[in-house]
């Protein structure tokens, strides 16, 4: 089994606590991963208000937000002034390149893009998308080959931009294995290696599933077959510091299996793009995670 793991920064916090240590975790088990990264400002406070939407603690959302946020992120934005997390940061995303770790985006303002693609016109995407872009080059000197939409949240608009601005291959969605997005009227679409696994936090909010249970909860579900391979989704404000020891064990429980750990990069070089099949994006909900997410959807009229 190849298991690929997908590592979304969200924060400055995350950027600045939790990759160091799972830098450290990864170099201690000789694992590489992807990290996706939150490139512009740091607006997380901004993001409370869905706390008070219907639904959202009756959906058994009873993960602790300031334990995985801390209470300075979740002033940003608001109380506090919203921290540029590229410009603040940049050594370490550096640091995580240089430890030989594939980079790619995550997005530009996590908040604003979370909270407004789904409803956004091609401008809006473009210019959301070349911000993270310009940033990332900034940093790196080099063009981004990989992007992961924050919140699995995107619009019609989006595969057809990430293939005009260079990106190779996107993980935006939630599914079952790679394929390519049909979206009407756009000839170009960027390839989705989707993630295929339920994520720490989501199992946490599923009353049926105790806490001392994840990792095995999570390690059996990557036993079920998925033509590729699985990608799992870490968070650095999360999997990087307080689920780290849960992190932990389920690695070891992969190693020990014989899986291999993989970055989304090895996962994409083995794909045939002209076979992969079409499918559609649908919107749907995903156990444990409140609200609609990008979904891997039916597969696209006259494509098998």
């Amino acid at each position: 089994m190849r298991i690929g793991l997908k590592v979304d920064v969200n924060t400055l916090r995350g950027t600045m606590k939790g990759i160091p240590n799972l830098l450290r975790l990864f170099a201690h088990h000789e694992i590489q991963a992807t990290f996706l990264f939150s490139l512009g400002p740091d607006n997380t406070g901004r993001a409370l208000g869905r706390i008070f939407r219907p639904g959202f603690f009756a959906k058994g959302h009873h993960t602790s937000m300031v334990s995985h946020y801390g209470v300075r992120s979740l002033l940003n934005g608001t109380l506090l002034p919203a921290p540029d997390i590229g410009r603040r940061a940049a050594p370490i995303l550096r640091e995580v390149r240089a430890a030989g770790h594939e980079v790619g985006i995550h997005c530009y303002d996590h908040v604003r893009w979370q909270h407004n693609v789904a409803r956004s016109d091609r401008a809006w995407t473009r210019t959301e998308l070349t911000l993270a872009s310009e940033a990332f080059q900034r940093i790196f000197g080099q063009t981004a080959r990989v992007h992961g939409a924050a919140g699995w949240q995107l619009n019609s608009h989006l595969p057809a931009l990430e293939a005009e601005l260079g990106i190779q291959y996107a993980s935006d969605t939630r599914g079952r294995h790679p394929f390519v997005p049909v979206v009407e009227g756009s000839t170009r679409a960027c390839v989705q290696i989707p993630t295929t696994l339920p994520t720490l936090d989501e199992l946490m909010n599923q009353p049926q599933v105790r806490d001392h249970e994840l990792h095995q909860v999570l390690y059996q579900c990557s036993r079920e077959l998925a033509p590729g391979a699985h990608v799992l989704t870490l968070h650095a404000e999360r999997e990087g510091m307080t689920l780290q020891p849960v992190l932990e064990r389920l690695l070891i429980m992969w190693q020990s299996a014989g899986d291999d750990l993989v970055p989304l990069r090895e996962i994409a070089a083995g794909l045939d793009v002209m076979r992969l099949p079409r499918h559609r994006i649908a919107w749907g909900e995903v156990p444990g995670c409140f609200g609609r997410l990008a979904l891997q959807g039916t597969v696209s009229a006259g494509e098998g």
